[in-house]
């Protein structure tokens, strides 16, 4: 990869942290706007606490270069359940932003899926063998 590529890579995946740092702390500390939505949507308070761990925790993953991928899968899954929550409620005008998310992180997801295999790679090597995991 291309060290423009790279930076950009690194750019989007802190814009995408800090916007899921920012959606998932207002969650976890049960924020009443979140609350009310929540209840709209007839989702269980304790749904709440869950998405905000998630997000914040698969935020954090998304730094880590090793985790970047499981991190975006994370986002990716919430991001559709936010789409076919809103679509759901009748909210349509509401699903480009986490359609934009998801598409994002699918695309940190892509970049990063080498660096999940790599210490697999790694092993292979100092066992001898000459097989190759493949992303």
């Amino acid at each position: 990869m291309s060290k423009g590529k790279k930076i950009g890579l690194w750019v989007l995946t802190v814009l995408l942290a800090v916007a899921f740092l920012g959606a998932g702390a207002p969650k976890l500390t049960g924020s009443a706007e979140f609350t009310q939505n929540f209840a709209r949507y007839g989702l269980p308070l304790w749904f709440l606490y869950v998405t905000g761990a998630i997000e914040v925790g698969a935020a954090l993953l998304l730094l880590v270069p090793r985790t970047a991928t499981l991190g975006a899968f994370l986002l990716v899954c919430t991001m559709v359940g936010a789409v076919l929550t809103h679509l759901k409620a009748g909210e349509a005008s509401h699903v480009v932003a986490p359609l934009v998310l998801l598409v994002l992180a699918v695309v940190v997801g892509v970049a990063r899926r080498h660096e999940v295999v790599a210490p697999f790679n790694r092993l292979f090597a100092r066992g001898g063998s000459h097989q190759e995991v493949r992303a």
